[in-house]
Formats: C-alpha cells, structure tokens, sequence
C-alpha cells in the first residue's frame, strides 16, 4: 500500500524542497533535504536536477551544496514587488515618508546588487528618483552595506571578494580590508550609513527589516540632499526608521515566498 508521502504529486514535492531551501540561510546538503522533506536520497537528487535545470536551484561550487537558483529569487523579487503585497507596505512608507519629510524607500537583496522594491517621494523639488525594481550597488550605498554585513559570514566573504568596488565618489570604499572593517561596524550597530559614498551631495540612513522568524530580509532607508539634511541630522531619524522596520517585518508573513540573500 502507497505511503502519504508517495501520493503527493512530484511537483509539490519540488515545491517542498523548494520552500526548505529559501528557508534556509546561504546553501543546504542534499542529504539534509532529502531528510527534512521525508524523500528518499534518489527521489530528492531527481527532482533538484529537474529544478537545477529550470534555473529554481543552483549548485556551489567545490562542496556541491545546494542554494537558490537565479529563477527562483527573480520569482521571489516578483512576488515582492507585486501589488498586493506592495499596498500595505507602502503605505507604512508613506506614513514614514511624511513624518520625515524626505524619501524613503524598502530594499532587498538581488544577487550582488540591491533591488528597489518599493519607494515613496518627498516633495521637495530636489531629489533622487529611482522606481522600483531599479538596481544600486552594495559597496557604496546604505542599504547595500547593511544587507551585505547581515549576510552569513561564507557568503559575505565571497560576494566582497567578487565586487568591483567601482568608486563613485571621494567617499566610495575601494579597498576590501576597509570595506570588511565599515560591514563589521555596521553588524555592531544594526544600522548602516552612505556618506556621499555613491552619489556626491547625497546622504542616506537605512536599518533592517527583520520577518515574523528573526531574519532580516530587506532594510528600510531614509536619504537625502546633504544641502537639506546633513548625516547627524539623518541619524536623528533612527527611532522612526526602526518602528517602521518592525511595521514593515509584520508583512512578510510566514506564508510568502521570499526572497533570498
């Protein structure tokens, strides 16, 4: 008599290891999924081959451990930025926009680059706009530093060793041992700061955005003319960046797909 689990079609079963491995921090063993999911080792290696093929998982190289593929975190970002999952979240960043009286906007983590995924204007007439889905480095901006410090340390070593660290500005970090030294200072802190290290005449705050099981899966920044807010004058808004964080966190629920660091 067929078991429960061998009555579950094949594409849920690949949707399961699907949702263990973007639940996972970094890279999974095959042998640690094919045990979590109940599959035998064989059943598991079948369909992770199906999904590596279809671009849903990746391979790294030299252990062989499994991680998500480009497919599947393009599909997260998707679902991320769609508009019933964007509306309650914007309207967090409104609030936050307007009791600032600045821009702010929501970031998540896209390869070796930072994606946009939300963004709400100040009405100033001198400003910065990028819509979202639009990409900005993680060397040299507020966001791209926090969510690269907040990576596990294998996998932020190897994105560092992987960056251009193309300069920008005066103010860009170049150099890889300093860049380690800014990421360290920013895990002390839990907030990261660009100082007109990507856009001259720019400043920016952004802190973490922690979902429902502690993890920090995007980051929330304010960012502004030095001209109207200096860099201490930006930090003053921490307080209100954090309570936003903790509002926005609530909307990643444990039922979303998300996307992965």
């Amino acid at each position: 008599m067929a078991s429960k689990r061998d009555r579950v079609p094949p594409l849920l079963r690949a949707f399961d290891l699907l949702e263990r491995i973007a639940r996972t921090r970094g890279s999974t063993a095959l042998a640690d999924l094919s045990a979590a999911s109940g599959l035998p080792k064989p059943t598991a290696y079948r369909l992770l081959a199906m999904l590596e093929e279809a671009g849903l998982v990746t391979r790294e190289p030299g252990d062989r451990r499994i991680a998500a593929g480009p497919r599947l975190v393009r599909f997260a970002l998707d679902v991320q930025m769609s508009e019933a999952v964007r509306a309650p979240r914007h309207a967090i960043l409104k609030r936050l926009a307007d009791h600032l009286g600045e821009t702010v906007n929501l970031t998540m983590l896209d390869g070796s680059e930072v994606v946009y995924i939300d963004r709400v204007e100040t009405q100033w007439p001198l400003r910065m706009t990028l819509q979202p889905g639009s990409h900005v480095p993680l060397h040299c901006t507020a966001s791209g530093k926090l969510l690269l410090a907040l990576l596990p340390a294998a996998r932020r070593r190897r994105i560092v060793d992987e960056l251009p660290l193309q300069r920008f500005t005066e103010q860009t970090i170049t150099n890889r041992r300093a860049l380690e030294a800014e990421l360290a200072a920013i895990r002390r802190d839990n907030l990261s700061t660009d100082n007109e290290e990507y856009l001259v005449g720019l400043v920016c705050v952004a802190v973490p955005v922690a979902a429902h099981d502690g993890r920090n899966v995007a980051c929330v920044a304010v960012h502004a003319p030095v001209a109207r807010m200096t860099l201490d004058r930006a930090l003053t808004h921490v307080p209100a960046l954090r309570n936003a964080a903790e509002a926005l966190g609530a909307t990643f629920g444990s039922g979303q797909v998300r996307a992965l660091g």
